[in-house]
C-alpha cells in the first residue's frame, strides 16, 4: 500500500498528541534526552499539515539512541537509521498511517537549529506561515498526494524560509 501526502486543516490536538508522547519518549530515553520538541508544520499554529506529529530530540549520545531500538519498537517506533541525514537516528509510528516521526539529533548538530528557526521564524511570521500553508495545500491538491512531487515542490520555499529564519534568529539573540 503507498503512502499519499495529504495535508489537512490545523488540529489544535496535535499539541496534546505531542506532550503525550513526550512523556512517552522521556521515559525511554531518560538523560540522554537533552530536549524533546515538537517541530514542524503540526508544530506551527494555524497551518494545514500532514497529520503527522514530527519530534526532534536533541540527544547526549547516539551510540545510546541505538541501544534503544527495542524500548522504542514497544512503542511502535521503527528505526530507519540515518534516512539520508548523516548523523541522524530516525523513527517512524504507524506503518503506512503515519503518526509520528522521531529525528534524534546531537545538540550541537546543524539540524537542530535549523528546525527550531524554521519553527519558530513561521510561529512568529503569521504571513509566510500561511504561504507555506498554501502552498502545501495546492501542491498535494495538484500532485494527487505524490511524495516527490510534493517535497520537491516545497523545497524552494523551504530554503529561502530557512535563510529567513536564520538571519532572524540572529538578530533577535
Amino acid at each position: 500500500m503507498t503512502r499519499k501526502y495529504i495535508v489537512v486543516d490545523h488540529n489544535p490536538f496535535w499539541m496534546d498528541q505531542f506532550q503525550s508522547e513526550k512523556k512517552l519518549l522521556k521515559e525511554v530515553f531518560g538523560k540522554a534526552a537533552v530536549n524533546i520538541h515538537h517541530i514542524g508544520s503540526t508544530a506551527i499554529p494555524s497551518i494545514k499539515a500532514k497529520p503527522i506529529i514530527d519530534i526532534l530530540i536533541e540527544v547526549s549520545s547516539l551510540s545510546v539512541v541505538d541501544q534503544l531500538h527495542t524500548k522504542l519498537e514497544e512503542l511502535g517506533y521503527e528505526a530507519k537509521g540515518e534516512n539520508g541525514i548523516a548523523q541522524r537516528r530516525y523513527f517512524q509510528k504507524g506503518g503506512v498511517k503515519r503518526s509520528h516521526h522521531l529525528h534524534c539529533f546531537l545538540s550541537d548538530h546543524p539540524e537542530v537549529k535549523r528546525h527550531l528557526n524554521f519553527r519558530d521564524y513561521l510561529i512568529a511570521h503569521p504571513e509566510k506561515a500561511m504561504e507555506y500553508s498554501d502552498l502545501k495545500h495546492r501542491l498535494s491538491m495538484e500532485h494527487d498526494g505524490d511524495r516527490e512531487a510534493y517535497l520537491s515542490g516545497k523545497e524552494p520555499l523551504i530554503k529561502q524560509f530557512d535563510k529567513e529564519a536564520e538571519t532572524w534568529s540572529s538578530s533577535i539573540k
